[in-house]
């Protein structure tokens, strides 16, 4: 019984993803023709591959979070508004009606860490983030600096958070805060992937 009930809500949370994909399809077709601009020049300037935004706009496949980046820089806006579909927003965000996104290491290379938008708009004053991070993982390359404040949250791993040239090395239950502009960057130092929810306002997608 067991099974079939696991079978089921995989199901379903596949068929979410899978709507949630051809919604951010849509999206992105739209932008590009408001702005009268062709694949081939979106793909010009996100570097990205023609056939690839096709089948991005046409609801396949699950394009990684720098995929997104380089997307909504070549139609010159935030990957929040990119990420932000028609319709009412409801208050309420079901586990398999997340927004998803695959991440990338900074210096290209494919890496399996996972972002999920906890909060139901990206339009409010702050975003929630639910992340799984792989042991090695770091951000080192490219430290972030901007405007706001956040606040990290470990359920699970040890996570360092770099923080202009100090290391805070952080366990489960623990939790940081700090101004977004000082320089800042991550590392999971392994052996554990690292579960943990960030809060950051104002939004940065």
């Amino acid at each position: 019984m067991t099974r079939g009930v696991d079978r089921a809500g995989s199901d379903y949370a596949s068929r979410e993803a899978a709507t949630l994909n051809e919604a951010l399809g849509r999206r992105i077709r739209s932008l590009r023709l408001e702005r009268s601009l062709t694949l081939e020049e979106v793909a010009a300037r996100s570097a990205c591959s023609v056939g690839s935004l096709s089948q991005i706009e046409r609801g396949i496949g699950n394009p990684s979070f720098n995929t997104l980046v380089k997307i909504s820089h070549a139609l010159n806006i935030s990957v929040g508004r990119l990420l932000e579909t028609t319709g009412t927003v409801h208050p309420v965000v079901r586990r398999g009606e997340r927004k998803r996104l695959e991440g990338i290491h900074p210096a290209g290379v494919d890496i399996a860490t996972l972002y999920e938008v906890l909060t139901p708009s990206l339009e409010g004053a702050l975003e929630v983030l639910y992340l799984e991070v792989p042991p090695g993982t770091s951000t080192e390359p490219t430290p972030f600096v901007h405007e706001g404040e956040e606040v990290g949250i470990i359920l699970e791993g040890v996570h360092e958070v770099h923080l202009d040239g100090e290391v805070h090395t952080l366990h489960e239950g623990d939790t940081i805060t700090y101004k977004s502009t000082i320089p800042h960057w991550y590392r999971n130092p392994g052996p554990e992937v690292v579960r943990a929810i960030w809060i950051i306002t104002p939004p940065t997608w």
